[in-house]
């Protein structure tokens, strides 16, 4: 291909690649229900498949499973109701008492010798607004999944679809399967990480729980249901979550209950997020840690706060399908880890020393 071909080639990928992004934020209010639904599809897929083996009829298989989550979907939904109204109520007093501690902070500095304004210190750092935005925060989650009913439907059509998949590419693509291969790698690839994660996610929100009810902090169940939630979000997650309560335990409780707040987060998430999770995933995600967080800010931008949840799920679907292509192979290389690359180069050495030896036998 002529150089001025290929630059107007490439040219033509970005200024395509910049409309898709700008589409994909612009029917954000169609595409974030739709994935929600597809994801948790992807999840529920494993039981409603399992009954099936069982000899449940699928249309029942898919109504127990819709039952069981939306028993516990309204469960958790009870217990934090309580809770999400009374901090929200209490939170404008919750920030001025953390006004009040920052101003003695402030004037203690000043006292010896360090000497911080009122207005320099709010411009870095501004508690009560803090608390106020938790509580916006924790109103949007529940918000959050304000198209419950039209995700219901599209859950339950394509719990019963789903099976129906493999036959439908089968008769697409015959001949071949490696579209369906690929396709199968993606579900089961999503289904690993999302139900591992959702594990650890709920071990961090009961032990977090059962800390926080020993340390004596206010809404112990709100702030394990944000650990918890904080959880899917990488790298940062874990980190936002423990600003709310640990700026409360200061209020509450004091300097000491601050600190146990502090240790017990650091605690909880070190061990299963840094100890047991990566066992448990296994092979893990296939992905750079630039790249998981270069996904987060991107997804985020996108798709905004579900973004960020989804953002390794989305990011592992795209990186298997470029595997899948010979011309785009090199960018899943670089989203993934070196360990990946050093066995792409393995595979391709043996690949070109049996042509070589190949080639040698026909002479």
């Amino acid at each position: 291909m002529i150089p001025q071909q290929k630059q107007s080639l490439t040219i033509i990928k970005i200024a395509a690649f910049i409309i898709i992004v700008a589409g994909m934020i612009y029917a954000k209010s169609i595409i974030v229900p739709f994935l929600l639904s597809l994801f948790i599809s992807i999840i529920c897929a494993q039981p409603v498949t399992w009954l099936v083996k069982k000899k449940v009829p699928k249309g029942v298989a898919v109504l127990l499973v819709l039952i069981g989550m939306l028993l516990i979907f309204f469960g958790f939904g009870y217990m934090i109701g309580g809770a999400i109204s009374s901090f929200t109520a209490n939170a404008p007093k919750y920030a001025a008492s953390l006004q009040m501690t920052s101003d003695s902070f402030i004037h203690f500095l000043n006292s010896h010798g360090v000497v911080v304004t009122t207005e320099n210190f709010s411009k870095l750092f501004e508690p009560s607004r803090i608390l106020n935005f938790t509580a916006q925060a924790v109103n949007e989650l529940v918000n959050m999944m304000g198209n419950t009913f039209l995700m219901l439907l599209t859950i339950i059509f394509m719990l019963l679809e789903i099976g129906d998949i493999p036959i439908k590419l089968k008769a697409i693509f015959y001949g071949t399967t490696e579209s369906l291969d690929y396709l199968t790698e993606i579900t089961d690839s999503i289904r690993h990480y999302l139900g591992i994660k959702t594990l650890i996610s709920l071990g961090v929100s009961v032990l977090i729980f059962i800390s926080l009810s020993i340390i004596g902090l206010d809404y112990p169940i709100l702030w394990a249901l944000i650990a918890g939630l904080m959880n899917y979000i990488p790298n940062i997650g874990s980190i936002i979550a423990v600003i709310p309560p640990l700026l409360l335990a200061m209020v509450q409780l004091g300097v000491g209950g601050a600190i146990w707040t502090m240790v017990s987060f650091l605690a909880v998430n070190n061990i299963l997020g840094n100890i047991i999770e990566p066992r448990i995933m296994g092979k893990g995600l296939g992905l750079s840690t630039l790249v998981v967080f270069l996904s987060l800010i991107f997804w985020g931008f996108i798709f905004g706060t579900v973004g960020m949840f989804l953002s390794i799920p989305l990011t592992i679907t795209i990186k298997i399908i470029l595997e899948h292509n010979e011309e785009t192979k090199w960018i899943a290389i670089l989203l993934g880890t070196p360990n990946d690359a050093k066995v792409h180069m393995a595979n391709r050495d043996k690949e070109s020393s049996l042509g070589s030896s190949s080639n040698q036998k026909s002479k």
